[in-house]
């Protein structure tokens, strides 16, 4: 594998931005196998929760590993605090992610591929609610994302949790949340309505993950809507143990149907 760490400029944040990536590498002592048609890598986002950076995930969990001998290039940038989210006081987080970074990363590394089918977004906690957000907004670029322990149904944390109050800078009030393209319960209905074709979702979460109820009532949403979604509730918290484990056993998901 080979790794970048890139500093790059945003139009969109009007600000250096920094994200990490892993790419395969072909050498005499290792390689990878699967291709796509068109010959490039397929590509995964991985996005980080609360409190976390682009470093987070090579920091934490051995993604290099588990993507050791596959084709998967992975992409993980920063949103500070962003959430994902054209905040509504503060930075378009959501335009620099959902437009730009794209972008960037192929002007980068053109073997990136920008086939749907192949592109991928993953995240844990907040960069769950990133992932799947992606993919609901833009079922025709996002193949399939992954949550893991996702703050999904932001409408019912903000009832429930003591967390929105510190988010209203992010999402403004709780009615200006409601109905809108960020309660992806919402999200994922006008979606259903306007698309055809819908990523598949892989929803996990710990039994002792206080987000818990909330990756629940996602996923009968979602699967109430027609989305391909597979759900999977196992031991574990809200913590690097879990997602560890769980993007190890994500990898192989998110690759089915590469030729090798």
């Amino acid at each position: 594998m080979a790794h970048f760490a890139i500093s790059c400029f945003s139009d969109t944040l009007q600000m250096s931005v920094n994200l990490n990536v892993i790419l395969p590498q072909r050498t005499k002592r290792h390689g990878f196998t699967g291709t796509t048609p068109d010959g490039k890598y397929p590509v995964l986002y991985l996005l980080h929760g609360m409190g976390d950076d682009q470093t987070i995930w090579q920091r934490r969990t051995a993604i290099e590993r588990y993507v050791e001998g596959t084709p998967l290039a992975v992409v993980m940038p920063t949103t500070h605090l962003g959430f994902y989210t054209d905040m509504a006081h503060g930075l378009p987080y959501w335009s620099f992610f959902s437009q730009e970074l794209p972008e960037l990363c192929r002007q980068f590394f053109p073997q990136l591929t920008d086939k749907r089918e192949y592109t991928f977004a993953a995240g844990n906690s907040m960069g769950g609610y990133g992932a799947v957000k992606l993919a609901l907004a833009m079922p025709d670029r996002f193949g399939k994302a992954v949550s893991l322990s996702g703050a999904l149904d932001l409408v019912a944390m903000a009832q429930y949790t003591d967390v929105f109050p510190l988010m209203q800078d992010i999402f403004g009030s709780i009615q200006q949340l409601t109905g809108s393209d960020n309660d992806l319960l919402a999200l994922a209905r006008k979606t259903r309505n306007k698309h055809t074709v819908l990523p598949a979702l892989r929803i996990c979460c710990g039994t002792e993950d206080s987000l818990l109820p909330f990756s629940r009532s996602a996923r009968t949403c979602f699967a109430g809507l027609g989305y391909d979604v597979t759900y999977q509730e196992s031991p574990g918290g809200h913590d690097w143990a879990y997602w560890d484990d769980q993007i190890r056993q994500a990898i192989p998901w998110l690759l089915e149907g590469i030729s090798s």
